[in-house]
Formats: C-alpha cells, structure tokens, sequence
C-alpha cells in the first residue's frame, strides 16, 4: 500500500477520491494504480533523486502519477502548458529530467521537446495514442505490481517560475529531502493544513493549471488530510457555481481574474446558486481590486481568504481573513506563524511602521530555497541564509499588517500569471522593423494587466495594421501566446537617463492615471 495513502485506505477506500470529465477514482482504486506506478517507475530504471517532468491539464492522471513520484524519491516538475516546445526542451535540460510524463492535449508539443533532449528516455502518455517514442500511460501502468512497493522514500516537487531574463527558473525548497521518508511530506502537509486552517473531510474544487503551485497547493494539501478533489481542466464561471453545490464543495482556489468572471455572471445565474458548502475560498497570484473583493465578501460571506507569498517562500508569507480585510482594505495581512516580516531600506537597514521598503522574509521553520543552476540568482535574492526577498515593495501598518505598494519593477501579473517582459523584448527585437522596444503591464478590467508592447521602428518602416500583424504574428512564434502583447504602440523616442537606461515608468505611467490602482 502506498504509505502516503494508507490511513484513509483503510477507512474510506471505497469512496471516491478524485473525479474528473473522464472518469471518476476510489481511494482503493488510487492506491493500486500508485502502487503499480512505482514498480513501472523504477523497471524503467529512475531512482531516487531522479528528475521527471509533467507536462498536463488538471486531470486524474496528474495526482496518480505525482502520488507516485512523491512514493519514489523522484523529484517532479509541473510543466506550464502553455509552454512552447523550446519553453520545455528548456525545463527538461535544465532540471536534468530522465522521464517525461504527457498529456495526449499536448502531445505535439511532448514530441517535440523531448525528441530535443536525449536524456529524456522514459516517455509517457496518457489520454489517447501516444506518439513515436512514447508508451501508453494504461500500459504502462497495467506493466507494474499492485502489490505494496518495498523502499517507500520522499520525493518532491520543483516549480519552474518566469524569469527576469527571459528563462524561467527551477525552486527547489529545503522542505522536503529527496528520499527522505514519507513521513517528512505527511509533516509538511499537516503543517500546511493546520497552518492555512484548511477543512478537512470535505471537498475541494481544482479548476486552476495545477502547475502553478497555488492550485498544486490547494489540491494536494487538501487532498493529503482527507478532501477529495473534484478536477476540471478550465474555469468556467457557470460550471463553477455549478461544480460548488452539486458536489458540496468546500474548498476552493480562486484568483482575482475568476472572481471578475464569476461577478459577470448574469443575475439570474447568481441569483440560483446556493454556495452554503463553501468554507474555504483562498485567493492569491495578483492584486485584487477592492471593489472586486468586496463584492465577493458581500456575496459569498466571510469564507474568503488571502495569502501573499510566492513559490520560493515554502510558508513564509502572509494571509488576511476576510473581517480582517473589511477593517483594513488593500492589506495583504500579517506574517504567518512560520516567518517575520522585514521592510528594509536600500542599505538593508529596518524601517519602522508605514515606511515603504523592500519586503524581506525570514523564515522561522528553517527552511530556504535555491534556484536550481543559478547561484547567482539564489544570492541575489538572500540577504542571508533563510532571510530573502519576492522583489516587492510595501510597508507595515502599526498593528503589523501588510501593504504592498509596488511590485518587482517589471513583472506584469495577467490573470494571476506571471509574465516578465526581458523575454518578450528580446524575441520582439529579433523582427527586421524594430529599433527599440518595451514591454509593460497596462490597466485590463477582467486580468487585471494585459501586456502592451511600445516599439521605436526602423527608419523608413510605416506603422500600420499590417505591421502590427506581423509583429504579433512574429511574437507567437516565439513565446508563448498569452505572453504576446494584447496591443502595440509605436513612439519616436524612448525616455532615457542620462546613462542611457530606459525610463519605463515613464512609458508605462499614462495608462495608468486617473486609477484608485498602481499595480
């Protein structure tokens, strides 16, 4: 029996345990398939410490074959699927990956990736006819024992999160020791529930990309004390409320691009949806618009909950209920139990209450981060061993709350997606008719950002439809789409200091005017 899974076996295998569009899965069910995948995993020559990626929608396939990663002292990597193929050959080479598990919506893009990586030499997909070069998920499964895998160790999971030059970069957390034993994600997973207040023996709701670590966290946590997990691939606004009171849902991840969506609904939609299961609904990503927050405070009631962290902080962070919120519009709340706060001044000196300086967090569990093959990075992200930054801006209120007042200084948040604009610079600079160029985050009602390009042309190059076309034809190829811009503008000239770095804000600050908003 897969240790991780053992308690509840025992007292609810018959229950379902996961249910997606395809399917639905009893904790027995689960279990055997676990089972079954470790002995395939480890016939297919990974040991421990070895690296495999997954590359998937929000389906059942995803948590068995993590469940087993977790059994086997695999270190695993949710792949963003919206990805290009270079994207992921990227994330494949630089976390050393040896397998790669796949989802048939994105087989092309697997094949292609992988057929770029030698290493890669376990390939596996799940959900329709696999590939060349791949193996069926069903075969591969049907290959292994159901009997209780022998040498049961921790493995863990390693998100890949946009980077400032363009690469996205792997974080690894101390949390949890690869091969370790099982008992060491038990410990976090409880931590983490007891932590968040997170319901147990209910249900969570898992429409969010679980390659983000707040829907992987809102599943997996959830589902490790007890919840089961009711999984769709997209947000739909309908199905949601719907989704909430046929199965009772008690847990929900939400961003506050959904809750725009959500608000749009038609009257009569809201109006029949009941929600009286709802305990939990846990919020982070972006900045939410008051009016938006409190309208769902209004109609949801008090089961609304923020948490501002980021992927590298393995808890340290903040959170704020929603009464907490009511009182103190705009905070983010006050440090959880795991960390202290610092508001640092450009010499790394501390600030007193209402004074706005770098947000630091120090970590009172022991725990830390490194970004996988870039020291460099990991350095300049600590000012000491356990004490580091998410880059941002913000003060503490006299009562210790958190407010941010600025961001890192190019990061657009779109939907409650990370995208940095150096990537999109670099591809767009590449197109025969672009001088110059800047990329930057501007004002979008339901995404809260959208992307906005400002090029500078060749001499000679008109600006016209027809170009802008092609630019953004040319910036498809070459990142992924929903980092492209949404609009372009063309300016004669970039404003520039005196040693000639662009003034960005400069560009960035007109679309903004006249907002209650900066960020």
């Amino acid at each position: 029996m897969a240790e991780l899974l053992r308690d509840i076996v025992d007292e609810r295998g018959d229950d379902v345990a996961l249910t997606d569009e395809f399917r639905t899965c009893t904790y027995s069910d689960l279990d055997e398939r676990v089972n079954r995948l470790v002995d395939a995993v480890r016939a297919a020559g990974m040991k421990v410490g070895d690296v495999a990626g997954v590359l998937s929608g929000n389906r059942i396939e995803f948590f068995e074959i993590t469940q087993a990663l977790s059994h086997t002292g695999v270190l695993y990597v949710p792949i963003n699927w919206h990805f290009t193929a270079s994207e992921i050959e990227y994330v494949l080479d630089d976390s050393g990956a040896t397998a790669l598990f796949a989802d048939h919506e994105f087989a092309d893009l697997a094949a292609d990736a992988a057929s770029r990586v030698p290493a890669v030499t376990t390939r596996v997909l799940f959900g329709g006819e696999p590939p060349d070069g791949f193996v069926d998920y069903e075969e591969f499964v049907a290959s292994g024992s159901p009997e209780e895998p022998a040498d049961q160790s921790a493995g863990f999971v390693m998100f890949y999160t946009s980077g400032t030059t363009g690469q996205p970069k792997g974080v690894k957390s101390s949390m949890v020791e690869i091969g370790s034993p099982l008992a060491s994600i038990q410990f976090v997973v409880d931590a983490f529930s007891g932590l968040m207040g997170i319901p147990r023996d209910g249900t969570a709701l898992v429409n969010s990309p679980v390659y983000h670590a707040g829907p992987y966290l809102l599943s997996v946590v959830p589902f490790g004390i007890g919840n089961r997990l009711v999984i769709r691939r997209k947000f739909d606004p309908a199905e949601t409320l719907q989704l909430i009171d046929e199965h009772q849902v008690t847990i929900v991840y939400a961003v506050p691009t959904q809750f725009v969506r959500l608000l749009r609904l038609p009257d009569d939609v809201r109006a029949s949806f009941d929600g009286s299961s709802l305990q939990y609904v846990f919020h982070t990503a972006a900045p939410c618009p008051p009016d938006v927050k409190r309208q769902m405070i209004e109609w949801w009631g008090p089961v609304i909950y923020e948490y501002y962290g980021a992927s590298e902080g393995a808890g340290s962070g903040t959170s704020i209920t929603a009464a907490e919120w009511l009182e103190r519009p705009g905070s983010v709340g006050k440090a959880q139990p795991t960390c202290e706060v610092w508001i640092l001044d450009e010499n790394h000196q501390r600030l007193g209450p209402n004074e706005v300086g770098q947000i630091y967090f120090k970590s009172l569990m022991g725990t830390d981060f490194e970004y996988h093959n870039a020291p460099e990075k990991t350095a300049a992200s600590h000012l000491e061993p356990g004490v580091f930054t998410y880059g941002d801006m913000g003060y503490l209120d006299d009562d210790g709350y958190l407010f941010l007042s600025d961001r890192k200084i190019d990061m657009i948040i779109s939907g409650g997606v990370n995208i940095y604009p150096a990537e999109i610079e670099a591809a767009m600079l590449n197109h025969p008719a672009v001088r110059d160029v800047a990329v930057f985050g501007v004002p979008n009602d339901e995404f809260g950002e959208e992307v906005k390009a400002v090029v500078q042309l060749m001499d000679g190059v008109d600006a016209d439809d027809d170009l802008e076309r092609s630019l953004m034809a040319f910036c498809r190829e070459h990142v992924a789409g929903y980092k492209c811009p949404r609009s372009i503008d063309v300016v004669d000239d970039f404003p520039r200091t005196e040693t000639g770095k662009l003034q960005k804000r400069l560009l960035r600050d007109p679309y903004w005017e006249d907002l209650e908003r900066t960020i």
